[in-house]
Protein backbone atom coordinates (compact mmCIF):
# COMPACT_ATOMS: atom_id res chain seq x y z
CA UNK A 1 0.00 0.00 0.00
CA UNK A 2 1.26 3.39 -0.77
CA UNK A 3 0.84 6.37 1.87
CA UNK A 4 -0.11 9.65 0.88
CA UNK A 5 -1.00 12.42 2.54
CA UNK A 6 -4.44 14.22 2.53
CA UNK A 7 -6.19 16.96 4.83
CA UNK A 8 -6.67 16.00 8.48
CA UNK A 9 -10.78 15.32 8.97
CA UNK A 10 -12.44 17.21 11.55
CA UNK A 11 -12.14 15.74 15.07
CA UNK A 12 -9.37 13.14 14.05
CA UNK A 13 -6.18 13.14 16.43
CA UNK A 14 -3.60 10.85 16.50
CA UNK A 15 -4.54 7.35 18.42
CA UNK A 16 -2.17 5.01 20.80
CA UNK A 17 0.17 3.04 18.73
CA UNK A 18 0.14 5.14 15.23
CA UNK A 19 2.96 5.42 13.95
CA UNK A 20 2.95 9.15 12.16
CA UNK A 21 4.95 11.74 10.83
CA UNK A 22 5.61 14.87 12.89
CA UNK A 23 6.50 18.27 11.14
CA UNK A 24 9.90 19.26 12.98
CA UNK A 25 12.73 20.58 11.77
CA UNK A 26 11.55 17.83 8.95
CA UNK A 27 9.07 15.41 9.07
CA UNK A 28 10.10 12.84 11.82
CA UNK A 29 7.99 9.55 12.69
CA UNK A 30 6.93 8.57 16.16
CA UNK A 31 4.98 6.12 17.43
CA UNK A 32 1.88 7.33 20.33
CA UNK A 33 2.04 5.94 23.01
CA UNK A 34 -0.29 8.31 25.24
CA UNK A 35 -3.97 7.37 25.94
CA UNK A 36 -6.24 7.99 23.72
CA UNK A 37 -8.78 9.53 26.07
CA UNK A 38 -6.01 12.29 26.84
CA UNK A 39 -4.81 11.83 22.68
CA UNK A 40 -8.54 13.72 22.15
CA UNK A 41 -8.45 16.35 24.41
CA UNK A 42 -5.04 17.38 24.90
CA UNK A 43 -3.12 19.77 23.12
CA UNK A 44 -0.16 17.25 22.95
CA UNK A 45 0.79 13.74 22.56
CA UNK A 46 3.09 11.29 24.38
CA UNK A 47 5.33 9.68 21.70
CA UNK A 48 8.62 7.40 21.01
CA UNK A 49 10.87 9.17 18.33
CA UNK A 50 11.41 6.27 15.48
CA UNK A 51 15.09 6.46 13.67
CA UNK A 52 16.15 4.70 10.96
CA UNK A 53 19.60 4.39 12.24
CA UNK A 54 20.45 2.13 14.25
CA UNK A 55 22.61 2.02 17.56
CA UNK A 56 23.97 -1.34 18.96
CA UNK A 57 24.98 0.13 22.20
CA UNK A 58 21.55 1.24 22.96
CA UNK A 59 19.76 -2.02 24.17
CA UNK A 60 16.47 0.23 24.33
CA UNK A 61 15.95 0.72 20.99
CA UNK A 62 13.24 -1.42 19.65
CA UNK A 63 13.72 -2.82 16.31
CA UNK A 64 10.52 -2.42 14.24
CA UNK A 65 10.96 -4.28 11.06
CA UNK A 66 10.28 -2.93 7.70
CA UNK A 67 6.55 -2.99 7.03
CA UNK A 68 5.86 -2.40 10.62
CA UNK A 69 3.54 0.42 11.17
CA UNK A 70 4.06 1.41 7.93
CA UNK A 71 7.47 2.37 8.00
CA UNK A 72 9.61 1.96 4.68
CA UNK A 73 12.82 0.48 6.29
CA UNK A 74 14.12 -1.17 9.19
CA UNK A 75 14.03 1.41 11.83
CA UNK A 76 14.42 1.73 15.86
CA UNK A 77 12.06 3.18 18.33
CA UNK A 78 14.12 5.01 20.68
CA UNK A 79 12.44 4.11 23.74
CA UNK A 80 15.13 6.04 25.64
CA UNK A 81 13.52 9.61 24.34
CA UNK A 82 10.24 9.71 25.14
CA UNK A 83 8.75 13.00 25.07
CA UNK A 84 5.32 15.27 23.97
CA UNK A 85 4.96 16.85 20.71
CA UNK A 86 2.31 19.31 19.94
CA UNK A 87 -0.39 17.04 17.89
CA UNK A 88 -1.42 19.51 15.12
CA UNK A 89 2.40 18.64 13.99
CA UNK A 90 1.01 15.05 13.60
CA UNK A 91 0.60 14.84 9.37
CA UNK A 92 -2.78 12.97 8.28
CA UNK A 93 -2.94 10.28 7.83
CA UNK A 94 -0.84 7.85 9.93
CA UNK A 95 1.77 5.65 8.77
CA UNK A 96 0.23 2.63 10.20
CA UNK A 97 -0.63 1.46 13.72
CA UNK A 98 1.79 -0.84 15.48
CA UNK A 99 0.83 -4.53 16.45
CA UNK A 100 -0.29 -5.39 20.17
CA UNK A 101 3.13 -7.57 20.79
CA UNK A 102 5.45 -4.33 19.54
CA UNK A 103 3.29 -2.02 21.69
CA UNK A 104 3.84 -4.62 24.61
CA UNK A 105 7.56 -4.63 23.59
CA UNK A 106 8.10 -0.97 23.36
CA UNK A 107 6.23 -0.55 27.13
CA UNK A 108 8.57 -2.89 28.76
CA UNK A 109 11.72 -0.64 27.46
CA UNK A 110 9.92 2.53 28.57
CA UNK A 111 9.79 0.98 31.83
CA UNK A 112 13.13 0.27 31.93
CA UNK A 113 14.64 3.03 30.69
CA UNK A 114 12.41 5.52 32.44
CA UNK A 115 13.26 2.99 36.29
CA UNK A 116 9.71 3.15 36.23
CA UNK A 117 8.17 0.83 39.08
CA UNK A 118 5.39 -1.33 37.75
CA UNK A 119 2.85 -3.62 40.22
CA UNK A 120 3.02 -7.15 38.93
Amino acid sequence: MIWKRSAKPAGWYPRRGDVCLFALDKERPAVVISTDALNRSAPDVCVIPVSSVEHKRFSLRLKLAAGTGGLQKDSWAKCDQVTTLQKDLAIYPPLGTLPAEAMHGLGRAVVIALDLQVDQ
